[in-house]
This record gives structure tokens, C-alpha cells and sequence, in this order.
């Protein structure tokens, strides 16, 4: 009897506690999206209220075919957010968005693409520079989204309207990923030589910086018919050391120009044909094979971004960092705005 009243106790405690615990809020009531983040607002709604130059200035964008018109606050927010990791340091962002900024001024008003007239610029890197469009960075960055678009519009509105010149004139400002120790003159990669993408020192070290060094591992006879599809002409006998001679080298340790089976070709071309992720590469014949060892990543004109950030790291603003990289030029702040309504 008395183990029976004792059950009956325990249960009727047991019972009176699952009771109390239900109707504690969210309890037995579980449902993942509860706790989710609340969707983040509308892009328009995350830009700072009131005038800006950026605001004021339209980009005609070639964007997946068609033609889309936006203003330059707009296109730089996705420009660097596809272009720049929103991890980096506040003042290599800031350098980005003043790159950014000019390089689209530059081929507004002075250089013209003729790949697409109807559009000032596009969103392939391959002819202009990226792009990512906001939605696209919403399922990019998920519940980071906020964060990181938060950095970026800041950065943005932080040089508002800067860009840089030279002679008076928007300079073309192009930029890459990151450089080995040099950054590359524009006239040893493009036929016109800019006074102000010279090539100058680069902080990028292989501890620094991810992916600096690479390999790409071609068999010869790979070798053989990717260099005799493009260049018919090239001779190649039994003797192996003849394939690849009369190797130069530019100021920056890239190669200018090598001979492939008797063939000249430059260095822009052999990186093109391989598909290597610079011209700062050498050449090794290993156990029936062609080794080609690369360091950093891009055409190396211009702003290395990984420099950038590095230099950002040791104290550097974007302006010393901007000036380091494109010799010579100055900074166009933008004329003083007149008020305006508010934004609604």
C-alpha cells in the first residue's frame, strides 16, 4: 500500500512538472524559424538618408545582358563586395571603393569600352570588373548579410564622391588580387604604357597571403598540342631543352618573353594559354612533365588587394595606400553639395 501511494505521489509530481514546463513560452512548441534572424530589410533601406555625389551619378551596367541603370553609391556596393573579401581591413575596403570608383569615372568620361557602348560598364571581370547583385549576396552571406553589407556601405559613403586623377583627368585604375613583392608596369602586359601604373613594391609574402604560391602540372605531350594549336609553327625535337628557351624577365620578376619550340611568345600569352594565375612563373622539366610554379594572382597592375590589406594591417590609410600603388596622382574630393530633402 504504502509503495502504491508513494507511485501515485511521484506521478502526480511528474505530471504537475511537465504541466508547468509547457507553458513556459517555446517549449514543446519548437520551430526552427522562430529563431532565425528576422529578414534583413530591403537593400535601399540600409543606405545612409540624405545627399550624397554618389547618389547623384548614374552607371549604365551590362549585367547578364541586359542594361541597368543604377547609381554609383549602388554599383560600388556591388562591385566591392564581388571584388573584395568584407573581412579585410576598413581602409583596404575604402581604397577599393575609391579604385572602384574612379575606374568606372574613367571609362564614363574618358576611355569608352567599345565591347558595349550602350553600357558604361560590366559586370564580367574578364572586360570590366565583378559585380554581385544583392540578392545574390544575401544567399552568399546568409545570417553574416548584415554584417558584412554594413562594412562595405560604410566604406562606400566613407569616400563619397573621392576619386583619383592624373593630368585632370580620372585615371584607370585597375586593380588584382596580389602581387609577388612587385607590382607590374601596364606596358609590359596592355600596348599603352599609364605613367601612373608603374611598377612598385608589394608587402604580399607566401605567409601572408593564401594560394601565393601555386603549381600547374602539364604532361608534355599536353604541352606539345596546347602550344601547337595556337602556334603551329613551333618545332619540337627529341631534345627537350629546346622547347623552352630565351626566357626574359621584367623589372617585377615576371616573364616578359620566352621561345616555345622556336616560337616568341610573351608572357601574357604563355599565362593565357596555361591558364596560370601569373606571369611571375618558372618553368621546370620534371619526370615527363612541365611544372609551372606561380606567385600571387593576377595581371600584378595596379592595386594588389592583398597588399592593400596588408599594408591597412601596419597603420597605412587608403590614401597612403592608394598613392603607393598609382604613382603620381592626386585625390578629386567632390564638390560641397547643396542640401537636399531627405531620402524617404
Amino acid at each position: 500500500m504504502k509503495i502504491i501511494t508513494i507511485v501515485s505521489i511521484i506521478l502526480t509530481a511528474l505530471a504537475m512538472t511537465i504541466a508547468m514546463l509547457a507553458s513556459l513560452p517555446g517549449m514543446y512548441e519548437y520551430s526552427p524559424e522562430e529563431y532565425l534572424p528576422t529578414y534583413p530589410p530591403a537593400f535601399e533601406e540600409l543606405l545612409p538618408r540624405g545627399a550624397s555625389a554618389d547618389s547623384d551619378v548614374f552607371v549604365r551596367l551590362l549585367l547578364s545582358g541586359e542594361v541597368v541603370e543604377m547609381s554609383m553609391e549602388q554599383y560600388l556596393i556591388g562591385v566591392v563586395s564581388a571584388e573584395m573579401p568584407a573581412s579585410f581591413e576598413f581602409h583596404a575596403l575604402k581604397a577599393q571603393a575609391v579604385a572602384a570608383r574612379t575606374d568606372a569615372l574613367h571609362k564614363m568620361h574618358v576611355s569608352p569600352k567599345i565591347q558595349h557602348p550602350e553600357a558604361d560598364v560590366c559586370g564580367d571581370f574578364t572586360c570590366c570588373v565583378a559585380f554581385i547583385s544583392d540578392d545574390r549576396l544575401r544567399e552568399k552571406w546568409g545570417y553574416n548579410y548584415i554584417e558584412h553589407i554594413s562594412r562595405i556601405i560604410s566604406a562606400v559613403t566613407a569616400t563619397d564622391g573621392v576619386f583619383l586623377a592624373y593630368d585632370g583627368e580620372p585615371i584607370l585604375a585597375v586593380f588584382h588580387s596580389s602581387s609577388a613583392g612587385m607590382t607590374e608596369t601596364s606596358g609590359n602586359v596592355w600596348v599603352i604604357d599609364k605613367p601612373y601604373l608603374q611598377s612598385v613594391a608589394s608587402p604580399e609574402t607566401q605567409e601572408l597571403v593564401p594560394g601565393f604560391v601555386s603549381a600547374v602540372t602539364i604532361s608534355m605531350s599536353d604541352f606539345i598540342q596546347t602550344v601547337s594549336g595556337i602556334y603551329p609553327h613551333a618545332v619540337f625535337t627529341h631534345d627537350e631543352e629546346t622547347w623552352i628557351t630565351g626566357i626574359t624577365y621584367t623589372e617585377s620578376g615576371r616573364i616578359a618573353q620566352l621561345s616555345l619550340g622556336g616560337v616568341h611568345v610573351s608572357g601574357t600569352s604563355l599565362r593565357a594559354m596555361f591558364d596560370l594565375r601569373s606571369t611571375a612563373v618558372s618553368l621546370e622539366l620534371l619526370d615527363g612533365s612541365i611544372v609551372f610554379t606561380t606567385q600571387g594572382f593576377g595581371h600584378g597592375v595596379g592595386m594588389s588587394q592583398f597588399g592593400a590589406n596588408i599594408m591597412a594591417q601596419n597603420g597605412k590609410t587608403y590614401r597612403d595606400i592608394l598613392l603607393a600603388y598609382y604613382t603620381g596622382v592626386e585625390f578629386i574630393e567632390p564638390t560641397p553639395l547643396t542640401p537636399q530633402p531627405v531620402r524617404n
